[in-house]
């Protein structure tokens, strides 16, 4: 057995815990609870000033958290704030009532921020001010150590062995007074994200891939901002049923209104109108509010304002010169669908088939996710457009260009190399 064969089985063996003899019965599973009890709401300016002090004071890493209002406010803002620090203890901050947060984001700069899968959190963390130095993704440290389940709960239990509460994670996160089996559900996952490192940072550097992590989170900690996506109306679900250009322009007309009013109101705009509506609406090009009436989704609920909101907005994508009408599709960045390559060009299609084969057995060697080994994306532009000389140079700045980590182009490059020389 390999040495990455002998990780494997070590690791399914530490991550399943295997079944116990028939005639005895597994232990509970004990329900964490928090060790000082629920901390009060954080929300003015006087009881954050003790919470930055409290904080800068304390020793070691932080764990953070946030909570969202996703599927009931407009966009992703943070409504809770979670932290818990050796000689701090907890905290539950409002950042509705303390919405700037850069005081505590400076108090903590150089310590390093534990997160429970952070590129879900650090977009609404930055917007009040929190932005880490550096950091430790115990979700993607799950992953990458070959756990099979990395939620929060799943992982604390497989590693640490303890049962965390579940049931309000898809909450209403901006309810006002929080209620408190809310905030002690928020308490518990702070609680033991500093134990849980710890064991998933021993369990990586058994492995030897606690480098390859850690390289993993610097370039979380240092990635800027996404851009605002190009044409995001296009995204609207059952877009693919919508051919025509103008039915495309009442899908962008519906979706910018929607948009409008889901903001002003700071309410999901799937609360506002579903995306199965305004598909409806842009196959059928309703001719006036009474034809629209008609189609799912613009039911007798909705008054009569609101539908004729829907019905201007479908009059004016129809009413837009042929010059204006939005194109079927973008033209996509990168290499085409890969079930046209055998079309367009059978040997990129070799060279993709070499590399996905040759991937997916180093991943299962190293016991870690193919998507985590390397992303399918590099590896179809590389495919796609290999360099003109394949050297094991010519390859890693290949897929150095396409944002390869330095620990993924060591594993990868020389596979891809012999599947792009193989396939030629």
């Amino acid at each position: 057995m390999t040495d990455a064969q002998e990780t494997a089985a070590d690791t399914s063996l530490r991550t399943t815990g295997g079944a116990p003899p028939d005639d005895v019965a597994p232990a509970p599973i004990p329900l964490l609870e928090p060790r000082e009890g629920i901390p009060p709401v954080v929300a003015d300016d006087d009881a954050l000033a003790r919470v930055v002090a409290a904080f800068a004071a304390g020793t070691g890493p932080v764990a953070v958290d946030a909570e969202r209002a996703s599927g009931y406010r407009y966009g992703q803002r943070a409504y809770l704030v979670q932290l818990r620090r050796e000689g701090a203890g907890s905290a539950l901050i409002d950042p509705v009532g303390c919405p700037d947060l850069s005081g505590l984001g400076q108090a903590l700069t150089g310590t390093e921020w534990i997160l429970h899968a952070a590129t879900q959190d650090l977009p609404c963390l930055r917007d009040i001010g929190m932005t880490p130095t550096s950091l430790f993704d115990t979700e993607l440290a799950g992953r990458l150590a070959g756990f099979p389940r990395v939620g929060l709960g799943a992982i604390v239990e497989n590693v640490l062995g303890y049962a965390l509460e579940k049931g309000h994670s898809a909450v209403d996160w901006s309810t006002r007074p929080l209620p408190d089996p809310w905030l002690r559900y928020a308490a518990l996952d702070v609680e033991l994200l500093v134990d849980l490192r710890d064991a998933l940072e021993e369990e990586l550097d058994r492995q030897g891939k606690l480098e390859w992590a850690l390289e993993e989170f610097d370039a979380i900690a240092s990635a800027p901002p996404a851009p605002p996506r190009k044409d995001p109306w296009r995204r609207t679900s059952g877009m693919h049923k919508v051919r025509r250009r103008r039915q495309i322009a009442v899908v962008r007309e519906l979706w910018t209104a929607r948009d409008q009013v889901a903001q002003r109101r700071d309410i999901s705009p799937g609360k506002v109108l579903g995306d199965a509506a305004i598909i409806e609406a842009a196959l059928a090009l309703p001719v006036n509010v009474q034809a629209l009436t008609a189609l799912p989704g613009f039911g007798h609920r909705m008054g009569r304002r609101q539908l004729e909101q829907w019905q201007a907005a479908v009059d004016r994508a129809k009413e837009l010169p042929e010059s204006e009408l939005p194109q079927p599709g973008q033209q996509p960045a990168g290499p085409p669908p890969p079930r046209s390559w055998a079309d367009k060009d059978p040997a990129a299609a070799a060279r993709l088939s070499a590399a996905r084969t040759a991937v997916s057995e180093l991943a299962e060697r190293l016991n870690l996710p193919q998507e985590n080994l390397i992303t399918p994306d590099t590896v179809r532009r590389v495919c796609w457009e290999p360099p003109k000389v394949l050297t094991p140079d010519t390859v890693e700045n290949a897929l150095a260009g396409h944002g390869a980590r330095h620990w993924q182009i060591a594993q990868v490059g020389p596979l891809l190399l012999r599947a792009l020389d193989t396939s030629a």
